[in-house]
């Protein structure tokens, strides 16, 4: 027998907002079960008609977020001439496409999802959205690489916005980034005269890479899922075409 469901969480796992916003948007009258108007609290089976305004909110869409560990050599496309690409590596029996690029030679954290809302929100740089990365390059770092990095170093015909950098090691730093230029992280790292060695995301927002090893992933928890919809509920969500 269907079990019955809370409706906010409901719309959560529907990959519409966090449980939170469910409740404002159940309790701001715009949230309808069989046409009638929801109740704050409410339980509903999933076989019932859910409208948030006139969008029909369904089972079938339930929002798939994966935090996955990529393997240098794996390419972040579609593109089935691509032997290694991302997709047909993960194999994963729903459609899923990633968040924010990552390229061939990088590793580390890679979100997938079919829910292209959230694509956009989170990896618009208008939107601030902070990623985290280990680098590790050719030579010794120096207390004046770390500073001038951090200042915006001068690459594809722009400024790269402040951003914190630390070292982490005698050639290791960590940066936290905001924006996603082509190739950002060994760009700037030219310009100083170094070469990027290894280059790992290990962070996205609120979500960790952790213990995740090359190749595996796991679904985003719950608990990361509301966070993240917390972070990005007044993010817009035009349609952006960002590279990492």
């Amino acid at each position: 027998m269907e079990e019955r469901i809370r409706l906010n969480k409901f719309l959560s796992e529907a990959g519409v907002c966090s449980r939170r916003e469910a409740d404002r948007l159940i309790e701001s009258g715009r949230v309808f079960v069989d046409g009638k108007r929801a109740e704050t609290g409410m339980k509903i089976f999933s076989s019932q008609e859910i409208k948030v305004g006139k969008k029909v909110v369904s089972k079938e869409s339930e929002m798939i977020l994966l935090a996955v560990n990529k393997p240098v050599g794996i390419v972040c496309t579609e593109e089935k001439k691509e032997k290694k690409n991302i997709i047909r590596f993960l194999n994963y029996p729903v459609r899923i496409t990633y968040i924010g690029r990552l390229d061939k030679d990088s590793e580390g954290l890679l979100l997938m999802t079919n829910n292209g809302d959230i694509i956009n929100k989170m990896m618009r740089a208008g939107n601030y959205h902070e990623k985290e990365y280990k680098v590790t390059v050719d030579k010794p770092v120096t207390q004046e690489f770390i500073e001038k990095m951090g200042m915006g170093v001068p690459i594809l015909d722009t400024v790269t916005r402040p951003c914190v950098v630390k070292q982490i090691g005698k050639y290791k730093f960590s940066i936290i980034l905001t924006q996603g230029l082509n190739r950002q992280i060994r760009r700037m790292c030219e310009y100083f005269g170094y070469k990027v060695i290894r280059l790992e995301r290990v962070r996205v927002m609120n979500i960790r890479l952790g213990n995740l090893r090359p190749g595996e992933y796991r679904k985003v928890t719950e608990e990361e899922i509301n966070e993240l919809y917390e972070l990005i509920k007044d993010s817009s969500n035009e349609t952006v075409t960002e590279i990492q």
